[in-house]
């Protein structure tokens, strides 16, 4: 009999359920597709890193005999080493305009690598002694429809040099295939390319030497030990400090995502499933209150409390069964979108979409337990009641006239005004709670919409105000005068700027930052400093500029003295004072006056590159002859790394607003089309009364709507403040060395969250209203209040 009675009100309140069900559903889904990705990066992760042996330690410097590396294998806790050269060369590809750079990785030529293997996706292998030959990244391949049996220019140490693609790999020191200073890849002119030993050494005059080491651990080895006898050994080899994992760049940004991903597993199903419980509390409390008659008669008949809960349980039970119908395919169907977007940045031999048997027990459990709250409440009401009370009607809560209605002002509003407020206030807290919905949603809006304008502004004041160069050329090495006049010199380049990028230790006390300290050119040059305001800050002629985050990392303020330990050259150890602190969103920075830079050093005129201008109808002639110039290590054009940049976030985060967009509009459209039809099931007496008595249905819809666009205008101002919380909450997160997400939400954002709030209601409510009119007074009338 009960299931019957249970099966009949489903079907009587399928709209509310249904509502319900698919916020549970969006909950589910995102929780699927989060922590279905989550897992899949961390498998591939993990078993790419063990089959193609990742090193665990790694040291850059500028050259040592390869007889240390047998010294090295003699070290407690080293498992295996592995020396090699690696030089950062421009390379011309056959299509692209502009140079490319790429990072040419030494291999032995007769066996693979002991440590960082490459893994073979097309071709073969390096031939034995063959001099030309390289292997290509798939990133970079692909960006620029490179095939195997395709030649590229390379300048070799000052000398042009023809390669030939043999064979497209990747490599576990690569997942994150992005060049030093950069945040988002560009495939399509940075890439890696793998070469012989036996051919680099003598294009680099590198013989019997290497400038690069990987070092792997044995079980219970003392990283920090290893590290710390690294730097000791490599010191008066140019030794730039080594590192662990944690700070090579490919695994931190891959382990820096899988952090973030992580914290959104947990907190957006959190949110769905909150407002899924409450949508339940809202339809299971207004059931207990028009059954309260039928609770009184079954337990007169000897049902007991805990079979009637049960009953009023089983209404949760079937939401969480359709939730969990609809949002496990769907959140299967998002994660392989997922993971199909992460492909674009994280390079895996095999990545893909895979459910943990335990992912779909978690997804029930949480469901459950997420509607189980929601119906507590109004199944304790039901079985709290006593056969004889609940048989008499529930008497209301107040006959009292509000306290707003009894003050002057409100006499002069509208009776169907006056009405809308008195029946929100004798329920307060479910208004705040469908106001608590509402903005939580439009919450999620925002949040949306700041994955956008949060980059884009990055971008604008990256490239509009800080890099107002079109080109940024380094050099192979720190070199003189000459090679700024030979820029200088080029047809096109209207403006040279130079820079000098020292690598250096700056130590405060116990703290300590390996970073590259930038000499510039004093007044509003190519390349500007800007403080919080955005406003340019002057070099002074003397001292150190630090960016908000070194200062921070350093526990350094204006006034206060730094060590600053030069890593090139003589390598002074010098007394510097803090001027001032800039605010920066991408890197680390230090900067001084190129001249005092200079002097400090015992240098003259020595730069590391220069930022160009260059005329726009004439640059491909510059991009010509900067392909060739023997000192020339990289190029980035401005406008080429927007547009890269720009179609990232296009293919990313418009598809992560999107689908916050439709998860945030069901959630708006189930609060208030449930609550509308809540309104109308406790109050359909009252509106047939009013059409009989020649209300028209305009104005009876009026009366019911109204309702809820009191509670859509009261959620706009909170939702507003919810999401810019959100954000705000979000920013530490992404508060990064590499980068900092500024706090910004343009106005259109704002907009964007409004509008689509108020067309989700619309939507409901003219579902409300079709209601309305179909409403049969004579049956309706005939109810007992």
């Amino acid at each position: 009999m009960l299931g019957r009675m249970l099966w009949r009100d489903l079907w009587h309140l399928r709209g509310p359920l249904m509502a319900a069900a698919l916020v549970v559903a969006c909950g589910i889904a995102v929780l699927v597709a989060l922590r279905g990705t989550h897992q899949s990066l961390l498998l591939a992760q993990s078993d790419y890193y063990q089959s193609h042996r990742l090193a665990d330690v790694f040291a850059h410097l500028r050259r040592a005999p390869d007889s240390l590396a047998e010294q090295m294998r003699q070290w407690p806790g080293v498992a295996q080493v592995q020396t090699r050269l690696m030089v950062e060369v421009t390379v011309d590809v056959p299509g692209l305009a502009e140079p490319a750079m790429a990072k040419l990785v030494s291999v032995p030529g007769t066996h693979r690598p002991v440590l960082n293997d490459v893994q073979l996706v097309r071709g073969r292998y390096l031939d034995a002694g063959a001099s030309d030959q390289v292997l290509v990244s798939e990133a970079f391949a692909l960006a620029n429809g490179l095939q195997v049996g395709d030649t590229l220019g390379a300048v070799l140490h000052g000398r042009q040099k023809t390669l030939v693609i043999v064979g497209i790999a990747l490599s576990p020191e690569f997942v994150y295939e992005a060049g030093s200073g950069m945040i988002f890849p560009d495939n399509r002119r940075y890439g890696v390319m793998w070469i012989a030993h036996e051919t680099l050494a003598p294009a680099f005059d590198m013989q019997g030497a290497f400038n690069d080491v990987s070092v792997s651990l044995g079980r219970g080895a003392s990283e920090p030990t290893v590290i710390a006898a690294l730097d000791g050994l490599l010191l008066r080899y140019g030794g730039l400090s080594a590192h662990g994992r944690d700070l090579q760049l490919s695994h931190r940004f891959l382990s820096d995502e899988l952090g973030e991903l992580g914290v959104m597993t947990t907190a957006l199903p959190s949110l769905f499933l909150v407002v899924s419980a409450f949508l339940l509390y809202l339809v299971l409390s207004r059931l207990v209150a028009t059954q309260r008659p039928q609770i009184g008669l079954l337990k007169a008949f000897g049902f007991t409390d805990w079979r009637v809960g049960l009953h009023y349980f089983g209404f949760a039970a079937v939401t969480v069964l359709i939730g969990l119908w609809v949002g496990v395919p769907v959140g299967l169907v998002l994660g392989q979108m997922f993971v199909d977007i992460y492909r674009d940045f994280f390079h895996f031999p095999s990545l893909h979409f895979v459910v943990d048997p335990d992912l779909v027990g978690l997804c029930v459990g949480v469901s459950l337990l997420s509607a189980g709250a929601g119906a507590l409440l109004s199944v304790r009401r039901a079985m709290g009641l006593a056969p004889a009370e609940a048989m008499r009607p529930e008497s209301p809560v107040s006959y009292r006239a509000g306290t707003w209605l009894q003050q002057g002002w409100s006499t002069g509003l509208p009776a169907s005004v006056r009405m809308i407020g008195r029946n929100l206030l004798r329920r307060p807290w479910r208004a705040v709670g469908s106001v608590l919905g509402i903005a939580c949603a439009m919450g999620l809006l925002l949040l949306g919409r700041f994955a956008m304008d949060a980059p884009q502004h990055m971008l604008s004041v990256q490239f509009n105000q800080v890099q107002r160069d079109d080109v940024m050329v380094t050099y192979n090495e720190a070199r003189g005068p000459r090679a700024l006049l030979e820029m200088a010199a080029m047809d096109g380049v209207i403006q040279v700027e130079p820079f000098r990028a020292l690598p250096a230790w700056l130590q405060h006390g116990h703290r300590r930052k390996r970073i590259d300290v930038m000499g510039l050119m004093p007044g509003n040059g190519l390349h500007q400093l800007l403080d919080a305001r955005l406003q340019p800050v002057d070099l002074p002629p003397q001292g150190l500029v630090l960016s908000a985050k070194l200062a921070d990392i350093l526990g350094l303020a204006p006034g206060d003295r730094v060590s600053l330990e030069a890593l090139e050259g003589r390598r002074p150890v010098l007394d510097m004072p803090v001027v001032s602190v800039v605010d920066e969103m991408l890197g680390l920075g230090a900067y001084m006056d190129a001249a005092a830079l200079a002097r400090l050093l015992g240098e003259d005129h020595t730069s590391s590159g220069a930022y160009l201008r260059i005329e726009a109808d004439k640059a491909l002639q510059v991009y010509e002859r900067l392909k060739r110039m023997p000192a020339v290590a990289g190029v980035a054009v401005a406008h080429a790394t927007q547009q890269s940049v720009r179609e990232t976030m296009a293919r990313a985060f418009f598809f992560f607003s999107g689908i916050l967009l439709v998860f945030a509009c069901v959630i708006i459209a189930g609060m208030v089309y449930n609550s509308a039809r809540i309104a109308l099931s406790e109050r359909g007496n009252e509106l047939a009364s009013l059409a009989v008595l020649g209300f028209t249905q305009r104005e009876v819809a009026f009366l019911l709507l109204g309702e809820q666009v009191a509670l859509l205008a009261l959620a706009v101002p909170v939702g507003l403040g919810v999401g810019y919380g959100l954000c705000a909450l979000l920013v530490p997160l992404f508060d990064r060395d590499l980068f900092r997400v500024p706090l910004v939400l343009t106005p259109w954002s704002y907009a964007y969250a409004v509008l689509a709030a108020c067309g989700a209601s619309v939507l409901s409510g003219l579902l409300v209203a079709r209601r309305i009119r179909r409403l049969d007074l004579i049956a309706v009338l005939k109810t007992r209040e």
